[in-house]
């Protein structure tokens, strides 16, 4: 983990919150690529995942991240609008990269919704400095809550790109049409999208039959609802712990409980941090990190949402 110190804030749009992050200790941060996201320490048990912002750089003195108030926020995003200042010190990860670009690509057809405009924003300034074929696709309740859309509308009026705005408030709602826009593109056009769960499904069903590795896209949060049931024994086989699953409980929940340290951040099965191998059992799977045949093999889980199918699991840890 890096020790970071807030340089600045500013309201990048209704709602939604920039912070510039700086290292404490002066030195060059971890560089970053596009599409890349840290992670971010708030508060004992509270660490969330956020895009960075801006073209990749090799070695930052600084990181951009955009935080979008979440009416149904369970701290993260609270606690960046109410509690985070300059000057605050937080800790965040070096550079993660799981919705990378293709900057091979003759053409890259970005979509946003939201604050997914983030990722894309960078990735979008990347593919300008490549001299590469982009076009934006954003959409957002409004041109008020539309953040970095005059730093977007440069980038397109300079010739580097296209971008295509869509408000719900002037538009009318679902005016982006992306079955519509994939339809349209060629056999060798790459596709992204970042942005609220009804946005994503509509992708993932536009993009059905396309190449999976033309096809690319971030969640926010999990499509399912966490495996907290419980009335199950989780087996700890290096720690030598046997946890009972209480009801309302999750197995990252237990496992921390115990005193066994590991990775986790997202809480919701989307970042991929508190993957686990298991050694026995059947996981009942609730994330959107897994691939199917990663499913199907069921040797390895996300154990802050997903459970079992039996009574009995035994983990690597």
């Amino acid at each position: 983990m890096i020790e970071a110190i807030v340089r600045n804030t500013i309201q990048a749009a209704e709602s939604v919150r920039l912070l510039e992050l700086g290292p404490v200790d002066g030195l060059p941060l971890p560089g970053f690529g596009a599409g890349d996201h840290i992670d971010v320490t708030l508060g004992p048990g509270l660490t969330r995942s956020y895009s960075l912002v801006g073209a990749p750089e090799r070695e930052p003195s600084s990181y951009r991240i955009a935080v979008a108030l979440d009416p149904e926020s369970r701290g993260g995003s609270r606690a960046v609008h109410e509690s985070v200042h300059t000057g605050s010190r937080l800790e965040i990860s070096e550079p993660v990269g799981d919705f990378r670009l293709t900057e091979s690509a003759p053409h890259s057809v970005l979509i946003a919704g939201g604050i997914g405009i983030t990722p894309i924003l960078s990735m979008a300034r990347r593919l300008t400095e490549l001299g590469a074929s982009w076009e934006v696709h954003y959409a957002a309740r409004s041109r008020h809550a539309a953040a970095f859309l005059t730093e977007l509308s440069a980038l397109a009026d300079s010739g580097a790109g296209s971008l295509r705005r869509y408000f719900t408030d002037e538009d009318g709602p679902r005016a982006l049409k992306i079955a519509s826009l994939v339809a349209d593109t060629s056999g060798e056009t790459h596709l992204y999208c970042c942005g609220p769960a009804s946005m994503l499904a509509d992708f993932e069903e536009a993009t059905h039959g396309i190449g999976p590795e033309r096809v690319h896209l971030e969640r926010f949060r999990g499509d399912l609802p966490p495996a907290v049931d419980g009335g199950f024994t989780v087996e700890l086989a290096r720690s030598g712990k046997a946890l009972g699953i209480a009801p309302g409980e999750s197995i990252l929940d237990a496992v921390l409980d115990a005193g066994v340290t590991v990775d986790f951040s997202c809480m919701e099965g989307i970042c991929g941090s508190c993957r686990t191998p298991v050694l026995s059992g059947e996981p009942d799977h609730r994330d959107t990190v897994l691939s199917p045949e990663e499913r199907t093999a069921g040797d390895t889980m996300m154990i802050c949402c997903s459970g079992t199918k039996g009574t009995r699991l035994v983990l690597d840890l």
